[in-house]
């Protein structure tokens, strides 16, 4: 029998615009075969491998960001110059149903924990020293678990495959069922635990930390943790868990707050930046970033739009930002904007900035998001900066979370955010009752991370109370709780019989 090459282009169904009969996948070589044997002989091919993934997980930056924030109360009916962006409305709106699927065949996410996979077979028998071999392999599981995570997340039940896919003889070897929540979760913590076994108690980070650490498992398991605890019946317990993780990344010397927010987001200032734990790498000459263009502004406009009119004079955007060029076609409302636009917090100006038209009264025409707008290089704008996965501002606010659903004082952990954010004068944080305590943590989780995809994590961890608490109910009534998770396409049930609709879709 032959060996068929399975294109992972969106699960672990093959994508239906490629090879939709059995007959069609009789002609093509199995791509996970190419590198296979090399890399069991050759230690280059092998790390070949190994790098491939980390290139692979930063194509997924726009899923990661939009999964994590466009379906918060951040964007939502926000201000812009342009036409609406209907794809990333489709999110904020909750206009969902199985006819309309955002993020489809599983966000693509089964190719690369294909590509993950492939790695955490090889690597036991491929010609690395142990400690090289046992690095990898520790990152690998830590980032297999963090992206289980995300789909757990997003959409609940889903398939589990922890083996490469090297040949198929049928279509029928490729359907996968959607396995229980609870099955999944299991794998993640496993992945957790087997990540943490294999890095043991080395606490160390590459110059540009791009790579997964040790510290990043820690995070992980805190994150995760606190969702078990939340949604799973992991209680106390899983939140006692979370939190002994937590205080060990909190403990860790070449980890802290940048005292200056907006170095976190320099890109020349992203050698051994001790607030980051762990982020997607963007470099001139290789990728940069891409996903944020629709929270931009076009040149035409940008020459006529200002910012800060009153009192004036209003600057021109293009003054400021020549060589930026996107478009605006997503935006902050103008009640988030009231919320957010306070001139004592140092994160406002770094994060967004409005843009005026110039007729009476100056109105607010839309938002620039100046967070990841990158600098200008030999005449062009440069989007490289990294965009961060964790950094240590997550650890505060999470081990903060912890400590409010354990029922202690999380006001060292708000207060620590709070004095970065606004100086010596900060507003000090005194602990409440817990739904005072979650929401001030909320808080700072809307103000800390705009553009990092972190509103709707925060929200969901939270509890279910909160997301309709937040989120418009005109988008996401208390009555339609299904909606907190995805559906899956019709095309997808129609290609794999094993798989089932998300229940309420």
């Amino acid at each position: 029998m032959k060996l068929y090459k399975f294109l992972l282009a969106g699960g672990l169904t093959l994508s239906s615009g490629l090879y939709s009969c059995q007959d069609q996948l009789a002609d093509v070589t199995p791509q996970t075969s190419l590198n296979q044997q090399l890399a069991l002989s050759d230690p280059n091919a092998a790390l070949t491998l190994y790098t491939g993934v980390y290139a692979s997980l930063r194509n997924y930056h726009g899923t990661l960001f939009n999964l994590g924030e466009m379906r918060s109360d951040l964007w939502a009916d926000g201000l812009f110059t342009e036409s609406e962006d209907t794809g990333l409305k489709q999110y904020w709106s909750h206009n969902i149903s199985a006819t309309n699927v955002p993020a489809a065949n599983w966000g693509g996410f089964y190719t690369l924990i294909d590509r993950i996979n492939t790695v955490i077979q090889l690597f036991p028998k491929a010609p690395l020293d142990d400690a090289r071999r046992k690095s990898a392999l520790a990152e690998m599981h830590g980032l297999r678990a963090y992206i289980y995570y995300t789909l757990l997340r997003t959409w609940g039940d889903v398939p589990i495959t922890t083996e490469p896919v090297a040949a198929v003889g049928n279509l029928t070897d490729l359907y996968r069922e959607r396995s229980s929540a609870d099955e999944v979760m299991k794998l993640i913590k496993s992945d957790i635990e087997q990540s943490l076994s294999l890095f043991g108690g080395t606490n160390t980070f590459t110059p540009k930390r791009v790579h997964w650490s040790r510290a990043a498992t820690l995070t992980l398991k805190g994150d995760v943790f606190l969702w078990s605890g939340t949604h799973m019946g992991g209680g106390a317990a899983d939140f006692t868990t979370a939190k002994t993780a937590l205080d060990e990344v909190k403990a860790i010397p070449a980890l802290g707050l940048q005292a200056n927010f907006a170095d976190i987001f320099d890109a020349t200032k992203e050698t051994n930046n001790r607030e980051i734990i762990f982020a997607l790498s963007f470099e001139k000459n290789e990728a940069t970033q891409s996903t944020y263009g629709n929270f931009l502004v076009n040149t035409t406009q940008a020459g006529t739009l200002v910012f800060e009119p009153i009192p004036g004079p209003g600057v021109p955007v293009s003054t400021t930002y020549p060589l930026v060029a996107g478009a605006s076609r997503i935006g902050l409302s103008p009640a988030m904007l009231t919320r957010l636009n306070d001139p004592t917090d140092r994160r406002a100006r770094v994060s967004f900035r409005t843009m005026h038209r110039t007729t009476a009264g100056n109105p607010v025409a839309g938002v620039l998001l100046t967070k990841f707008i990158g600098r200008v290089d030999a005449g062009v704008q440069l989007y490289d900066t990294d965009f961060p996965v964790y950094r240590y501002a997550d650890v505060l606010l999470l081990l903060a979370e912890a400590k409010t659903k354990l029922g202690s004082d999380p006001s060292e952990e708000i207060n620590a955010i709070r004095q970065r954010a606004y100086g010596t004068t900060y507003p000090p944080y005194t602990s409440g009752s817990q739904q005072a305590n979650m929401e001030a943590i909320l808080e700072e989780y809307l103000r800390e991370f705009i553009g990092e995809g972190r509103r709707w994590w925060a929200l969901r961890r939270a509890g279910d109370a909160y997301v309709f608490r937040n989120v418009s109910t005109t988008y996401l009534p208390a009555s339609q709780p299904f909606k907190l998770l995805l559906p899956i396409s019709v095309g997808m049930l129609n290609t794999d019989p094993k798989l089932k609709q998300t229940a309420g879709y």
